[in-house]
């Protein structure tokens, strides 16, 4: 079966906020390795209208840009994505679906598919899908600003009980940020 990975940056006072921090060059190759190592990507509309069609577009023309930003995009527009979405009509790319159905049966069947991880990123989507149980790996990038402000994991979602995770690895980069891991036991 498929694991789902969950990776997000949050800063040290849980803002998820993209527009809250800037990635440095190791964060990119972090992010790089973990894009290679998936097949698949699950986002929610927000998520997925702030990632395609911004690096698509950078994979495509690469002029100006850093080479980690060439090489994120160029990983990124290579996987296939599945977007849940009650309010788009219409999804971009060939390697992109649009799903409105239910998101637990629908993730428990693309688990069972051959391939690659599962990588799930945003914070509506991951957060639902924390709820329900089906994130097996956590993947949590600490950015040493404290943003005061912004979207926080988990906000609306009451949890039946309490989810201890195990720390299995931790990386601290120069730039002070700090990849955490961990797994449900």
């Amino acid at each position: 079966m498929r694991k789902l990975i969950y990776a997000i940056n949050m800063t040290l006072d849980g803002c998820c906020d993209h527009t809250k921090m800037t990635p440095d060059e190791d964060l990119f190759e972090y992010y790089i390795r973990l894009v290679r190592d998936s097949d698949l990507f699950v986002y929610g509309r927000k998520t997925y209208q702030l990632m395609v069609p911004y690096w698509p577009d950078i994979a495509k023309n690469a002029s100006g840009e850093t080479k980690a930003d060439v090489e994120f995009a160029r990983a990124f527009d290579s996987k296939k994505i599945v977007v849940f979405s009650r309010s788009l009509d219409k999804v971009e790319g060939k390697n992109t679906r649009l799903v409105s159905t239910d998101l637990k049966d629908e993730i428990l069947r693309l688990k069972q598919e051959p391939g690659k991880y599962i990588l799930a990123g945003g914070v509506a989507i991951p957060s639902q899908l924390i709820e329900l149980g089906l994130v097996d790996e956590f993947r949590f990038v600490i950015v040493p600003v404290l943003a005061g402000e912004g979207r926080r994991l988990m906000d609306g979602i009451s949890l039946q009980e309490k989810l201890r995770l195990k720390l299995v690895e931790s990386k601290i980069f120069k730039s002070g940020c700090v990849a955490l891991r961990y797994l449900k036991p």
